[in-house]
């Protein structure tokens, strides 16, 4: 079916963009002294307008095409869309992998974890996250999981409760800390990067002997390059 026999409420991201331009009143002043206030403010409010716009025409893609990916990457987002629950609230199921990267997310909720319970992989690098939720643990098929370049100062243990977790990437973070024996003893593990973290001496001693996974580590004291 094409895109007009969809549902209405697919546009709802680009709806409550255009309500809250009309809320934000006039966007010309008559006054001159103002003239550079008003234009930073439309430039906020096209951005804005521009960014919403793309989250709801990816979502319209993943809904109409009947994808297994949800790719909002580069989006600007500082949360996960509420609205996008209630769009996709028919396709979660077949929803596989999502991504995330490169917005400006500090956390995740505990809603988008169960409602993406089916996920096989995740991609939140670059980001400002430095915690998961407990509900992360709900996510038994996942694969895969991207945390690189975030702000995690302590290894995320619940990640190492996933039965079918194959590849943990937290490259670029600040952690100094590794449960070793909680990975050794997760049944799927293939791969952790942990390249670019402070990692302490006794986990780059501890470690080695005790996984069976290939685990990347920097030589202590290396910094990342710059992006």
């Amino acid at each position: 079916m094409g895109r007009r026999g969809r549902p209405r409420e697919r546009d709802c991201a680009a709806q409550g963009a255009r309500r809250h331009c009309r809320r934000a009143g006039p966007l010309v002043s008559s006054s001159p002294a103002c003239g550079w206030q008003q234009d930073t403010r439309v430039c906020m409010l096209r951005k804005m307008g521009e960014a919403v716009a793309r989250v709801a025409r990816k979502v319209n893609e993943t809904v109409e095409s009947g994808s297994d990916t949800l790719d909002l990457a580069e989006c600007k987002l500082v949360s996960f869309p509420i609205g996008i629950y209630k769009v996709l609230r028919n396709v979660t199921d077949q929803i596989q992998l999502i991504t995330l990267a490169n917005n400006e997310l500090k956390s995740l909720t505990s809603k988008f974890m169960t409602t993406f319970c089916q996920l096989r992989e995740l991609r939140l690098e670059g980001n400002f996250l430095h915690r998961l939720p407990n509900e992360v643990s709900t996510l038994q098929h996942l694969k895969a999981i991207d945390l690189s370049r975030n702000q995690f100062h302590d290894f995320p243990e619940q990640l190492t409760t996933l039965p079918e977790l194959e590849t943990i990437n937290l490259e670029e973070n600040e952690i100094v800390d590794v449960p070793v024996e909680k990975l050794a003893a997760m049944p799927a593990l293939r791969s952790i990067n942990l390249r670019f973290n402070p990692l302490s001496a006794e986990v780059r001693v501890i470690a080695p002997p005790l996984i069976k996974f290939d685990m990347l580590m920097s030589p202590e004291g290396a910094r990342a390059p710059p992006p």
